[in-house]
């Protein structure tokens, strides 16, 4: 066999193992330095077992990674984010928005929505957020009547929106992984995010107003709050969380503070944030700070896996088989888009977001050029393809997040039904901003020219 037929042995094999469920990062290190020993073996110069260069190479990539800097923003904002989810702020924050929207159609969904968004900015972990909410909002809303579907599909589809919307750390793994500025990536995704939670308020309502059965209205006598009860509520429950994120955020975009030191303020007024709940103890921070570890760990030997798998491959040739297999196609830039993005949402199925960034994005990377495809444009559509990921069947894990904690009534096939709507808005949304790619370009041409 040559060696560029090694390399597609190599990436077969590796996606035929993680699909009978090893451990992937470790997967991609094993096999990295299974197949780099071969592919830098030199029997000539060879003294012992170990006088072989992959063993530098993966000490050198493991050491590259955990000096990134751009990484060094992921365990500061998983802590912020998780020390955020166990101060008792979301249960605050869903009950004022549940009050402050009580007059619209649907309110508890708005308020539950509302609330998924900016708790999923806060963590950026989906599973914690579907989780946390679907055992606060999701049975106030079986209690008021709310169609156990049109309840399911809010949750599901709100958990994930922190994939998106800044400050993400989906964004900063692709940033790791592309080169592109996480800044203007940050900025970048700040339209697209609102454009999609947008849609999904505008579609609650409607289908609210239309369907008034799905989401009964509240008794009139609950509606009789008090205008200076509901703005005490607001300042002591929605702004405080919302001050932290937007200050974390606007830190970052008007350059008073890179990633990493945007996200260490950030750590620091979760911190305050929980002191002033008086839900600060010892036993919550050190819960926070383990769980921390644990996802950091996580991504960074993801990473380490990664690169010197990807190492291996390109070494032996198998990018250039894979970039002469896609020119042979003669693809248009969006027959390679609509192609990159159906592998991506499949990928979707059994893999987390995590894996999906790190393994087999930087395989398309080096073709962005071929099509004139910016980086950056094709970052954004991948981070809202992602959102898919959670919400179609089979394998929606916010579904499954969610069904995990949901009453037994509760159905996984009404859950996986509650959420399609959102998955076509999400489709919609791409289309949206592929055809109008200023929705992307303008805030970060604006920001920091071009």
């Amino acid at each position: 066999m040559t060696d560029p037929q090694i390399a597609i042995l190599m990436l077969g094999l590796f996606i035929f193992i993680i699909m009978l469920g090893f451990p992937i990062a470790f997967t991609l290190m094993a096999m990295g330095i299974g197949f780099g020993y071969y592919a830098y073996f030199d029997a000539d110069r060879m003294r012992h077992i170990f006088d072989n260069r992959v063993f530098d190479l993966f000490v050198n990539q493991t050491y590259s990674v955990m000096a990134n800097d751009v990484l060094t923003a992921i365990p500061l904002f998983l802590f912020m984010g998780y020390i955020v989810e166990r101060a008792n702020i979301v249960d605050r924050l869903f009950e004022t928005l549940s009050v402050a929207t009580r007059r619209l159609p649907g309110s508890m969904a708005v308020a539950a929505l509302i609330t998924c968004a900016l708790f999923a900015t806060a963590t950026g972990i989906v599973g914690a957020v579907v989780t946390l909410m679907g055992l606060l909002a999701f049975p106030a809303m079986l209690k008021a009547r709310y169609d156990s579907r049109f309840a399911s599909g809010v949750i599901c589809a709100g958990g994930t929106l922190g994939i998106l919307i800044p400050p993400s750390i989906m964004l900063i793994v692709y940033a790791a992984s592309s080169g592109v500025s996480i800044v203007r990536l940050y900025a970048g995704a700040l339209l697209p995010g609102f454009l999609l939670a947008g849609s999904y308020l505008v579609y609650i309502i409607i289908r609210a107003t239309l369907q008034p059965n799905l989401a009964p209205r509240p008794p009139q006598s609950d509606e009789k709050v008090p205008v200076t009860h509901i703005l005490w509520m607001m300042l002591t429950s929605f702004f405080p969380l919302a001050i932290l994120i937007l200050s974390v955020l606007g830190a970052i975009l008007f350059g008073l503070a890179t990633p990493s030191e945007a996200a260490a303020i950030g750590a620091l007024g979760g911190l305050l944030l929980a002191a002033a709940y008086r839900a600060l103890t010892w036993a919550r921070l050190q819960e926070s700070v383990y769980l921390t570890v644990r996802t950091t760990a996580m991504v960074c030997w993801l990473f380490v896996g990664s690169w010197v798998f990807a190492s291996v491959f390109s070494y032996l040739g198998g990018e250039q088989v894979v970039r002469e297999f896609v020119e042979g196609l003669s693809l248009t830039p969006l027959q390679f888009l609509l192609l990159a993005q159906l592998i991506i949402f499949l990928l979707g199925w059994p893999l987390e977001w995590s894996e999906i960034i790190i393994i087999f994005v930087p395989i398309f990377l080096p073709l962005l050029p071929l099509f004139d495809i910016d980086p950056l444009f094709f970052g954004i559509l991948i981070a809202l393809n992602l959102q898919t990921s959670f919400l179609t069947p089979p394998m929606a894990m916010s579904a499954y997040y969610l069904k995990g904690i949901a009453p037994p009534h509760v159905k996984l096939t009404e859950i996986f039904s509650g959420s399609l709507p959102y998955v076509a808005m999400v489709f919609l949304t791409m289309i949206v901003v592929y055809n109008v790619p200023a929705i992307i370009y303008w805030l970060p041409q604006l920001m920091y020219g071009r």
